[in-house]
């Protein structure tokens, strides 16, 4: 699958999963391209990845020689991140931190070239998977806006409708925290978080863009998708490491053996 066909479905609002890295391993991001996830997401604002490592994700993708696409969660709503990603060669972003309409049409023109938007021409990567031509960069790479805040869930409507946004993002980590979770998951307000899920999919729905959330396994990005998002992301490398990890060591019938007063408890 090309970017622009990647492009295409998701703006179709056609079901596509994907999977999220936030480790700088090369090797290990080129295995996870080849399992058949449609994109991976390379975490710039949480993630362990500098520019070069994101840089050598996309290159890992690619090298997969698969029809899986690269995304980045870039580090900021700033047209430096923005452009430097899709400079890189990224198929799209997924912009942090959107609270307005107005954040979001800026995440959009930090990653449109002109008249519609204001990215700096420059693609030094992108140029040989894409094309030198504003024109076709801009049809084929996505810009996705994150709703993960207490402003952005009063204002996802606005938001949805900006012109140029191809799709939102769903936090739940944080959108748990916004509708007064103690902590991501938390049970007291399971309800409440539920039915913020479900408006902001309605909502995207109703604009006709793509919405996507993250999710923490594959049953319930296969839940989350039956409930009217469009794609899912699964998990990350650095949990399913740190999970399948336990899970053999459990196998074999021991548990985590650290103490409490252990320096890396």
């Amino acid at each position: 699958m090309t970017a622009k066909s990647f492009c295409e479905r998701l703006r179709a609002r056609d079901s596509v999963v994907g999977y999220w890295v936030v480790l700088d391993a090369p090797p290990a991001t080129e295995r996870i391209a080849r399992v058949g996830y449609d994109y991976v997401v390379l975490d710039g604002q949480h993630g362990l990845l500098s520019a070069r490592g994101i840089l050598d994700g996309l290159l890992a993708i690619d090298a997969a020689a698969t029809d899986t696409v690269g995304l980045v969660r870039v580090e900021a709503n700033n047209a430096t991140p923005i452009g430097r990603a899709l400079d890189a060669g990224a198929a799209g972003v997924i912009v942090p931190l959107i609270d307005t309409a107005d954040d979001a049409a800026r995440a959009v023109a930090a990653a449109r070239y002109p008249p519609a938007g204001i990215r700096s021409y420059g693609p030094t990567r992108s140029g040989l998977r894409i094309g030198p031509t504003p024109a076709d960069a801009d049809a084929a790479t996505v810009v996705l806006a994150m709703i993960e805040t207490r402003s952005a869930l009063e204002n996802v409507a606005e938001i949805c409708a900006t012109p140029g946004l191809d799709g939102i993002y769903v936090g739940p980590s944080d959108l748990c925290l916004a509708v007064g979770g103690k902590y991501p998951g938390d049970p007291d307000v399971a309800d409440v978080f539920e039915a913020a899920i479900t408006r902001i999919a309605k909502v995207a729905a109703d604009a006709g863009v793509a919405a996507g959330i993250h999710t923490k396994n594959g049953d319930t990005a296969k839940r989350r998708l039956s409930e009217g998002y469009t794609f899912a992301t699964v998990s990350s490398d650095l949990d399913h490491l740190q999970s399948i990890a336990a899970d053999h060591l459990a196998t074999i019938g021991l548990t985590n053996r650290r103490e409490p007063g252990d320096p890396a408890y």
